[in-house]
């Protein structure tokens, strides 16, 4: 990769995590609590980000920017459950995080909730699609709070998406790259005794050594979000914790786990 399309790449990640931090205040705490223990260095697993597969603003049109930087596909999953199918894309240099970009299936939703998607997309333009700062440029629609509330009842995805837009759900704290923990279940345990609120849905840590990760959250913080017709305090940005573990040629797992990912999904539901 040429020098250009590094720095690029580093300044949009860079980018996007400021973007992540204003609605993350919790993340700062925390990256600064390791950051603390381990000589300011924290690594960066993976990152995550939400679409819907209408083809203006599908998986791969987010994903543009990464595979122009030298990103490939690494791994497809599914969650019927969610109406989800999701992709992660990672960079030959592994100091780069890894991101893991969903889409919900529009046309599995109902025809009502379909046509507000619908609606939703049609006001971004083609050209901001094409900017490299599209994954983290907000919410390009207008949206009512009761279009919200509606989706809500259907799916907390497309919930999230309709109110927050685009910008990352969720960064990762790399535990394998940590001086001061090597057992989720210690960080988990040091997490919340210093308050911070964790997603327990299947359990405090999802995976296992046996699939080769291990993964937790927090839970996602409330921010204020502005409808066309109204005000509503709703769930924004979450931090990730993953471990991962060897394959029998050495090198660390580098995949994702559906059964795990569809548990951390829960971080961003309302409660």
């Amino acid at each position: 990769m040429t020098e250009a399309k590094t720095n690029n790449i580093k300044h949009l990640l860079e980018a996007m995590w400021q973007n992540y931090l204003e609605l993350t205040p919790d993340a700062r705490k925390i990256h600064d609590l390791f950051a603390g223990q381990n000589n300011g260095r924290v690594i960066n697993d993976h990152i995550a980000l939400r679409t819907f597969n209408l083809d203006k603003v599908n998986l791969e049109k987010v994903a543009r920017p990464f595979l122009n930087a030298g990103y490939v596909a690494g791994g497809d999953y599914e969650f019927p459950g969610r109406k989800l199918v999701a992709k992660h894309f990672q960079h030959p240099d592994d100091t780069l995080p890894k991101v893991f970009i969903s889409e919900l299936l529009v046309e599995e939703l109902s025809e009502n909730a379909q046509r507000t998607i619908h609606n939703l997309v049609d006001q971004v333009s083609e050209d901001s699609v094409l900017q490299d700062n599209f994954c983290f440029s907000g919410r390009p629609w207008e949206v009512s709070l009761k279009s919200y509330e509606e989706l809500l009842q259907e799916s907390e995805y497309a919930a999230w998406v309709a109110a927050l837009g685009y910008r990352p759900n969720h960064f990762t704290v790399s535990i394998n790259h940590l001086q001061s923990h090597d057992d989720i279940h210690v960080l988990n345990q040091m997490l919340q005794d210093t308050g911070f609120i964790l997603n327990e849905s299947g359990g405090l840590v999802k995976g296992s050594p046996e699939v080769l990760l291990e993964q937790s959250s927090t839970m996602a913080g409330k921010v204020n979000v502005n409808f066309s017709d109204g005000e509503r305090e709703i769930p924004s940005c979450f931090y990730e914790f993953a471990k991962r573990y060897a394959l029998p040629d050495g090198h660390l797992y580098q995949g994702f786990v559906a059964a795990s990912a569809d548990k951390i999904f829960e971080s961003t539901d309302t409660q």
